[in-house]
């Protein structure tokens, strides 16, 4: 008996990443395609052709197995948060996509800091409010202002002019309130630009009948709101209950936790993305694998993780950061990194330093319960670091609650459960 398939798409910087699973959350099928690196027209800029991203997102579907297309039932599609463009009323872009790292609305930017609220996620170059502007001030125009994920929605049946709460948060959406703020009049905002925006997981379009037959699917095939890649990836590690935690251990160290309440506190960096009634709560240190890779490669830091004994204290007290500053979880600019003395003993010497960002990260969710949202029940981890079997025991020891190796972690598959309802949306 054939079996409902659900597909989740994930735009990233590289590349387009599209999954298949069933109804249990089986991954079933994957397929990739790169991209073209962003062009950088001046320093600081970051642009990508939106039309790149959707030949990518249309081989990697084309290379699906049509016995799973064909039971297909539901897409959700994620994406750089904060990557914006401009289109006409038929979706086609007038204006470049701008990159969610480029950061050439510094002016706009220091506009924002008289206008918006402290505790909106509109506050730097990179956020899509002050993409907006500057596009408006350059003299670009368009009838609707999309994020990545949205515009690839767009391509595959959804209306030009609808969004997602997650994407939305940087282009000043209010998602306590559900609404966008009065303040955006000051900002000079076009409010008939600005979508149309949907609960996570909302159905918000069909597939489009030409792709329907293109891919064989029987049936009609819904398109529901997505978020940003972050949050899918979060997803996509099982958190599920509030109280569930995910630390990304990649460069740096990102930890989130589902909580029945936001928190909003800038000064931390930190910032919640709602997940139907629940939030993901969150912040991003520093520190992470980038510390590492200054002092061992792969091959030594497997082999002298073998030699530490993760239920002791290494004796050492440091701060694992690449350079001076910290936000998360100290908000200290001038934070100076602290990775001496170094012992002879180079087992030792990593022992020390794995500590000190699992200091790091409890500190993080403690920051995180001081303001309000809950203290992990666990803690589903991912990224390089995962594999790291005693710096797993050295958290779980230092944080005081289990930390677990997620079995997935890549966007895409985060998409996917938002498009089966395996998430609370």
């Amino acid at each position: 008996m054939a079996s409902d398939t659900f597909l989740g798409i994930d735009l990233g910087t590289s590349g387009v990443r599209s999954v298949i699973i069933d109804t249990q959350g089986t991954l079933l099928a994957e397929a990739r395609a790169p991209l073209p690196a962003s062009l950088e027209p001046q320093p600081g800029w970051r642009e990508q052709d939106p039309n790149a991203w959707w030949q990518a997102v249309a081989a990697t579907v084309d290379s699906l197995p049509s016995d799973y297309l064909q039971d297909l039932k539901a897409i959700c599609v994620d994406g750089t948060s904060g990557t914006l463009l401009l289109c006409d009323e038929q979706g086609t872009p007038t204006s470049p996509a701008l990159m969610y790292n480029d950061q050439r609305a510094t002016g706009q930017a220091a506009r924002l800091k008289s206008i918006a609220p402290p505790e909106t996620a509109v506050h730097s170059a990179s956020s899509g409010l002050a993409k907006l502007m500057w596009l408006h001030d350059h003299g670009y125009r368009g009838a609707h202002a999309l994020h990545q994920a949205d515009w690839i929605a767009m391509r595959l049946g959804a209306r030009p002019g609808v969004s997602d709460e997650n994407n939305c948060l940087k282009l000043g959406y209010d998602p306590n309130n559900r609404r966008w703020p009065d303040w955006l009049d000051q900002a000079g905002i076009d409010r008939r630009q600005l979508p149309q925006v949907h609960p996570v997981g909302d159905r918000f379009g069909t597939l489009a009948e030409t792709l329907r037959q293109r891919w064989n699917c029987r049936d009609e095939v819904a398109l529901v709101a997505g978020t940003t890649d972050s949050n899918a990836a979060t997803l996509a590690t099982g958190v599920s209950d509030i109280g569930d935690a995910s630390t990304a251990l990649g460069s740096t160290l990102v930890v989130k936790i589902l909580s029945d309440r936001p928190v909003f506190a800038p000064e931390y960096g930190i910032y919640s993305h709602r997940i139907g009634d629940r939030w993901l709560v969150g912040g991003a240190s520093n520190t992470g694998g980038a510390v590492l890779r200054q002092f061992f490669s792969d091959g030594e830091l497997a082999a002298l993780s073998r030699g530490i004994d993760p239920s002791q204290d290494s004796g050492l007290d440091y701060c694992p950061l690449t350079a001076p500053g910290e936000r998360f979880p100290v908000n200290d600019p001038s934070l100076p990194p602290r990775v001496t003395p170094r012992p002879d003993d180079d087992a030792r010497f990593l022992h020390g330093l794995l500590e000190g960002m699992a200091r790091i990260e409890h500190l993080g969710y403690q920051r995180l319960a001081e303001l309000g949202a809950p203290y992990p029940k666990r803690v589903k981890t991912s990224g390089g670091g995962a594999v790291n079997n005693a710096w797993r025991a050295l958290r779980e020891r230092l944080i005081g609650v289990p930390v677990e190796t997620a079995a997935q972690s890549e966007a895409a598959y985060g998409a996917a459960l938002i498009a089966a309802a395996k998430v609370a949306c």
